[in-house]
């Protein structure tokens, strides 16, 4: 497999898609046109959201047809060189992929090496469900089951930080009653600016900041980039 999971779509003060561009140019080489699923946009047009990644896109020259304009969209990510995923509401991208047989095909096509790119949401739908996602549950899908190229979960935009004044639980608290639910499962707490790729078996995290990992049992501890990630993929 050939995967790129980006925490996040842009940092503060940038432009959209700046930061992983040229990583995104790196990971796509080769491609000429990329499969992009908008579904995860809900305040904007799937066409605006479209545009939008088409513009950033354009500078390393390559064309971005969304499926939404697609008869069939499971025939066009089919078809597809490559298979681009953005970010927006989780639950909302899960309902609108399962409804168009999306997840198998995608994985089928990861499975013969067909190169992803995904960030935020994007990157939550490549886990096996979505359930260490951030975004409220607009919508209903089907099941919480995701694409499940990788054996891990990850939670993009973690954040280590508790406002001041705030009584609630924070997103460490919260991933510990995930992996107590879900004993088994490892997760990834991805923070913003960092993005992990997964080439031929290998899995690095690519960025300024370590991965905070969390598991039942275990107290959560740091990885930082250059470090093995081996035990991520056992399965």
């Amino acid at each position: 497999m050939k995967l790129l999971l980006i925490s996040n779509s842009t940092n503060a003060g940038e432009e959209y898609l700046r930061y992983p561009l040229e990583r995104i140019a790196e990971h796509l080489a080769g491609v000429s046109e990329v499969a992009f699923v908008p579904y995860a946009g809900v305040t904007f047009s799937y066409d605006e959201y479209e545009a939008k990644v088409q513009a950033r896109f354009s500078e390393i020259g390559i064309r971005v047809r969304s499926v939404h304009h697609a008869e069939s969209p499971k025939a066009a990510i089919e078809a597809a060189e490559a298979i681009v995923v953005g970010g927006g509401n989780t639950f909302h991208l899960v309902k609108n992929m399962q409804e168009q047989g999306l997840m198998e095909a995608i994985l089928a096509k990861l499975n013969a090496g067909t190169p992803y790119v995904g960030w935020s949401a994007g990157s939550n739908v490549a886990c096996p469900t979505l359930c260490t996602t951030n975004d409220m549950p607009i919508v209903q899908p089907e099941s919480f089951r995701t694409i499940g190229a990788i054996p891990f979960q990850i939670n993009p935009h973690y954040l280590d930080a508790n406002p001041e004044g705030h009584a609630g639980e924070t997103r460490e608290q919260r991933i510990a009653e995930y992996v107590v639910a879900n004993p088994t499962m490892w997760v990834v707490g991805l923070r913003e600016g960092c993005m992990l790729r997964y080439i031929d078996g290998k899995l690095e995290l690519i960025g300024p900041r370590p991965l905070r990992i969390f598991r039942n049992g275990v107290e959560p501890y740091e990885v930082n980039a250059g470090e093995s990630l081996d035990f991520l993929l056992a399965k």
